[in-house]
This record gives structure tokens, C-alpha cells and sequence, in this order.
């Protein structure tokens, strides 16, 4: 082969080893994230409450999956491979395409279920605070609409304030989290667009790199024939 489509084969190599330590890093901080799950008694429960760790467990299978046809299509010049992983890619190049103009044309709906991550988090508060403890911490805030959310108890938790050993009305956070957390996704939805844009580029980009590494595959090997 070219010394171009040697440098390519390395190049796409490279790229999705660096692909793979990403998966498996997805899968391992997924897995202790969800290693929780004995302490539920309904399997099916843990699905549907622990959908973050989840995620990030089947994404990163994904990745993994996808990145081990690159890795051993460009090293061990595979046709078959090589043309698999061009496949896959293309397959999830289209889905996050979809995923983005999702998100652009429906902002308003996306923005609705963000609203209704948070109901959910208080309505199992009794249950699992942690969820809610997590989005108190994370936005600085406190109740799904105010802090006059936890008046009922007689006390605030210590995660709707900045100093946990010193949590009272003077010094909780003012801010529901409902609110809190739609405006955050509201004022980030853009970057989440753009960013799938991009990322979706260099996905095509390596779309392009592994045809024309499988056709040179191909052929040289028809040439090998003669």
C-alpha cells in the first residue's frame, strides 16, 4: 500500500484506541455508579431510577464496540472490518445528526422533560434523596420550586445550603430547582448543538478515512491476485 494509506491506516489506529480507553472508562465509572443496585429489591426499579449510570454503561459498550472493528480493521488491513466499522459509524455519525435537530427543533419539549427530571427526583425523595441531594448541590438550589418546598419538615437538608453543618432559613438556597435546572439546559442547549455538530464532522471525517483505507484494502489484494 501508498504510504498516504499507511499513514491513514495508523491515524484511524491511533484515533480509536484512544475511542476505546474512552469506553471502557465510560463502562467502569458506569459500573460503580450502578454498583448500588443490590440494595434495590426490583431490578426493573434500577433501570428505570439509575438511568445516568445506565447510559453511560451502554454508550460506552457502543464505543467500545465500534472501536474495536477500527483498531482491528487498520491494523490487520481487514476489508470486512474495515467496511463494518464504516457502517457503524455512519449509523451513529445519522443518529446524533438526529439527536441535535431533536434538540433544535423541539428546545421547548426538551426543555419540558428537563423539568420533569426534577419532579420525578422530588416525588422520590422519601425513597432516594440522593437524586435530589445531587441537583441541590450541583445548581444551588433548594425544593423543586423554593426553599419553602421543605417548610412542611421543620428543617432544610444540608445540601440546599453551601455550608452543610450550618443549614437554616438565613443562609438556604433561594432558588427552586426546577427553575434552576431548565435554565441551566436552556443556556447550555446550544453548546450541546454545536458540539454534536462537531463531533459528528469528525466522526464523518473518520467515515471517509475507513472507505478509503477499505477500498485500498480491497484493491490491493485484487492486484495481489494476478
Amino acid at each position: 500500500m501508498s504510504c498516504g494509506i499507511s499513514m491513514v491506516k495508523y491515524i484511524l489506529f491511533i484515533f480509536n484506541l484512544l475511542c476505546s480507553i474512552c469506553g471502557i472508562l465510560l463502562i467502569v465509572f458506569g459500573g460503580l455508579l450502578f454498583s448500588n443496585i443490590h440494595n434495590i429489591d426490583d431490578f426493573s426499579e434500577a433501570l428505570r431510577t439509575q438511568q445516568v449510570p445506565v447510559t453511560m454503561i451502554v454508550l460506552g459498550t457502543i464505543i467500545l464496540l465500534i472501536s474495536w472493528f477500527g483498531c482491528c480493521g487498520a491494523i490487520r488491513e481487514s476489508y470486512c472490518m474495515s467496511m463494518t466499522y464504516s457502517i457503524l459509524l455512519f449509523v451513529l455519525m445519522i443518529g446524533q445528526l438526529a439527536f441535535v435537530i431533536y434538540i433544535w427543533l423541539q428546545k421547548d419539549k426538551y426543555l419540558v422533560i428537563m423539568g420533569d427530571v426534577v419532579e420525578k427526583a422530588w416525588e422520590r425523595r422519601t425513597r432516594r434523596a440522593d437524586y435530589m441531594d445531587a441537583i441541590q448541590i450541583s445548581m444551588e438550589c433548594c425544593g423543586r420550586s423554593s426553599f419553602a418546598d421543605y417548610a412542611f419538615q421543620g428543617y432544610f437538608p444540608p445540601s440546599c445550603c453551601r455550608d452543610t453543618n450550618n443549614c437554616r432559613q438565613e443562609t438556604v438556597y433561594r432558588r427552586g430547582c426546577k427553575q434552576a435546572f431548565v435554565e441551566y439546559w436552556d443556556r447550555n442547549s446550544d453548546i450541546i448543538k454545536y458540539t454534536g455538530l462537531i463531533i459528528a464532522a469528525i466522526e464523518f471525517v473518520g467515515f471517509v478515512f475507513a472507505c478509503c483505507l477499505a477500498n485500498s484494502i480491497r484493491n490491493y489484494r485484487r492486484r495481489a491476485d494476478y
